[in-house]
């Protein structure tokens, strides 16, 4: 029988790069029962799949090792277990790291569970041959059309395997490629022992997942109404309260800086949310016109109602695969009429390409600080004092590529006046990487849960 309380689950990293002091802050500040870390992303996968074939001990969230090595003391101190898909495409590796980090911050004993399965990379010949051609969800092309240029293949994982390594004691569980949400939902129903059919409550938790998944973004970061948000320098990280029947409280431990209100909760609840009826995972498909948010005190806001259905019958699949070439190149130029002489210098720059026989796939041209963030919404201002000018391309050709970077140099003296700066040389051409998604039946992958002791 699972032990039935209330329970604290955190999150202190929403993508591979955010802050290094988040995680030490939430173990730290106050009390926490779980704490979860997500680095990944769909081109964090493809970064770590070339690192990992230049080096098969590498492949994971470097940072993670840092992280842990900081906080791992404290862990253990307060009981606090983690779950972190830091593992990227190597999590064996990231946990032979871990276990280096964890002896040299002093720690003697530790259960780490990984959870694999989901580099489906080396069987994409064989699942072709038996005629799963993985189609691409955006325009139904067959995976056979970019065979031969795919960097990495992997599959959104059910968080049946982190539950697993959580009731087998794992005080830290390693993942690759899982859902976000995941990582707040293992925890629940581990302690909670919702049925895997409990579809309202796998909808709750992975509603709580999804507001706290991206750290401060639901803490005051990324809030429409910033000037509202105290503490900057000191934003506080989000952790539910989460109850056995699946309500939760976001809050923040106290005395952090950021806001947890209503609007800042609702704000991050529409992130990435696609069909708010039917927002699916591969545990279940969450209703989020159902969710109910109200406030419950400061820094408090409670969230209850939600309604979910049964889970689909496929896994999504996140490939990268290589997609021609692409550089970018940037001039700043100065007023009077600094958009005016940003436009000729675009029109000098296609021009001259164009005369010289080199058309591309694709191309860009952006003026920053006048419509690079709003075109076509916000008009353009006659007298802005400087703009910088931004042009790329994209094209199969790799040396067409690095000719575009051999243009714009010249337009410091070719060019109008008031060029006033050209930063980072001429712009090499640079592997374009794009982004595949796809469905696996579920039947075809299998979750692999190891557990190691370090003693």
């Amino acid at each position: 029988m699972k032990a039935k309380k209330t329970i604290r689950i955190g999150n202190g990293q929403g993508f591979w790069g955010d802050s290094m002091d988040a995680p030490v802050h939430m173990v730290e500040d106050g009390p926490l029962d779980f704490l979860g870390l997500d680095y990944l992303a769909e081109v964090t996968m493809s970064i770590m799949q070339k690192l990992k074939g230049r080096d098969p001990r590498a492949g994971y969230a470097t940072d993670f090792i840092e992280i842990m090595e900081r906080i791992l003391p404290a862990m253990k101190r307060k009981g606090v277990r983690l779950l972190a898909n830091a593992g990227g495409v190597n999590p064996q590796a990231c946990r032979n790291a871990l276990f280096a980090a964890a002896r040299s911050s002093g720690v003697k004993k530790l259960r780490v569970g990984t959870v694999q399965g989901d580099d489906i990379l080396p069987d994409l010949p064989g699942l072709v041959k038996k005629g799963v051609l993985l189609h691409n969800m955006d325009d139904n092309r067959p995976v056979t059309d970019i065979m031969d240029r795919i960097l990495s293949a992997n599959v959104y994982l059910p968080t049946t395997g982190m539950v697993d390594a959580l009731d087998r004691g794992a005080e830290v569980v390693l993942t690759g490629r899982c859902t976000d949400p995941g990582l707040t939902l293992a925890p629940m129903v581990h302690t909670f022992g919702w049925a895997w059919d409990d579809w309202d409550r796998l909808a709750a938790g992975t509603v709580a997942g999804h507001i706290i998944e991206c750290g401060a973004q639901c803490t005051g970061g990324n809030f429409s109404r910033w000037w509202e948000i105290k503490g900057w320098d000191r934003i506080g990280f989000p952790l539910v309260e989460v109850a056995p029947d699946g309500t939760f409280v976001v809050t923040k431990h106290a005395g952090s800086g950021g806001l947890v209100s209503v609007d800042t909760i609702a704000e991050q609840l529409v992130y990435e949310m696609g069909n708010p009826r039917a927002y699916i995972t591969p545990d279940v498909v969450a209703d989020f016109t159902s969710v109910k948010i109200e406030p419950a005190g400061r820094n408090r806001v409670r969230v209850s109602g939600i309604k979910g259905a049964p889970a689909t019958d496929s896994y999504k699949v996140s490939m990268s695969y290589r997609d021609g070439y692409k550089s970018t190149g940037q001039l700043t130029l100065s007023g009077p009429d600094a958009l005016a002489k940003a436009k000729i210098c675009a029109r000098a720059l296609w021009g001259r390409l164009r005369r010289a026989g080199f058309t591309y796939q694709q191309t860009r041209t952006e003026y920053l600080g006048v419509n690079s963030c709003h075109e076509g919404i916000v008009g353009e201002e006659a007298l802005t004092p400087e703009v910088v000018l931004r042009v790329s391309v994209k094209d199969p050709d790799r040396d067409k590529v690095n000719r575009f970077g051999c243009e714009i140099a010249p337009l410091v003296t070719s060019g109008p006046p008031g060029v006033t700066g050209f930063a980072g040389g001429r712009p090499k051409a640079t592997e374009a990487i794009s982004f595949w998604p796809a469905l696996i039946p579920k039947e075809l992958v299998r979750l692999d849960v190891r557990m190691e002791d370090l003693n």
